[in-house]
């Protein structure tokens, strides 16, 4: 492959997911663009200096960090490309050993979060809310971080638990009633405050249009404006390397959707939560998200 005098390097996060990992190993290629991976064992640990210091000329961002993000400025351009997007209901754990749970149970009790502003919070609570009857109003929320967004601030009636706590151990202690623990439930004791949380995140994906967005891919404005056959190549080879080393659903079930059509109801959805959960102060429609290019791509 002939290198052209106009390559460019882009410093980029992006986890090592199925669908990237032939990207980052260099088995789909390009004479336009070469990357430069750094260390990020968690990909979201990456986002504090992508949206704070601007640090990554491209890469992976949280769906609701780049709407908070957006409002403050944020010197980027979304790409129609998710890298992370999952059921969410399996995530959020109870402690069987404090008695049944159920969704609706929820009212009046506790539920710790690692942050407010997380984006599998948002559509967990959102989730809830819609089709389990919870009413966020009578939930204590307790959160163990800040948000990404410096400029963010947290609502008044979310509280911060102390530094010395974690989430798995309070759930253990009954500090809080049901939290979102994550993939993985470190005790084995736990269980989906959702009954049989797999079945349910593929019943509700097909009745709303699409496996949630977790995700998506940003890159520096001043790309998008100066280079946009860069863009355009970066949308490729992540297609390329979804493509080779995934062999994931068609349509509602598929978690890593291109294109903004794709995308769409998704994104209306969690755009419609942020603002019910007060992450952003007005409303926008999901083609604002997108410049004339990468509204485009497909």
């Amino acid at each position: 492959m002939l290198t052209r005098p106009d390559k460019v390097k882009l410093h980029t996060l992006l986890g090592s997911y199925p669908n990237a990992v032939a990207l980052k190993d260099g088995r789909v290629k390009s004479d336009l663009v070469e990357w430069d991976f750094p260390d990020y064992p968690v990909p979201n640990r990456g986002f504090k200096p992508m949206v704070r210091e601007h640090k990554f000329d491209c890469g992976e961002l949280a769906i609701v960090t780049f709407l908070q993000a957006r409002e403050f400025g944020l010197p980027y351009v979304l790409l129609p490309a998710t890298v992370v997007g999952r059921g969410q209901l399996h995530t959020v754990a109870y402690n069987p050993k404090r008695g049944t749970l159920k969704p609706s149970d929820l009212n009046g009790k506790k539920f710790g979060v690692r942050s407010y502003t997380q984006t599998t919070g948002i559509w967990v609570r959102g989730i809830l809310a819609e089709s389990y009857g919870v009413d966020w109003s009578k939930v204590e929320i307790t959160t163990m971080e800040d948000p990404h967004v410096a400029q963010y601030k947290d609502p008044p009636f979310v509280k911060r638990a102390p530094e010395t706590k974690q989430l798995p151990q309070m759930l253990i202690d009954g500090e809080v009633d049901a939290a979102l623990i994550g993939d993985k439930f470190p005790d084995p004791s736990f269980k989906t405050l959702v009954p049989d949380a797999e079945a349910a995140n593929k019943d509700w994906a097909l009745k709303h249009g699409g496996v949630p967005v977790n995700h998506m891919v940003i890159i520096r404005e001043k790309i998008a404006k100066e280079r946009p056959e860069v863009v355009e190549e970066v949308f490729r080879l992540l297609k390329a390397a979804r493509d080779l080393d995934t062999n994931a659903p068609k349509g509602a079930l598929d978690p890593f959707r291109f294109g903004v059509e794709a995308n769409r109801e998704a994104l209306e959805r969690v755009i419609d939560y942020s603002l019910k959960q007060q992450m952003i102060t007005k409303k926008v429609k999901v083609d604002d998200l997108f410049d004339d290019f990468t509204r485009k791509l497909a």
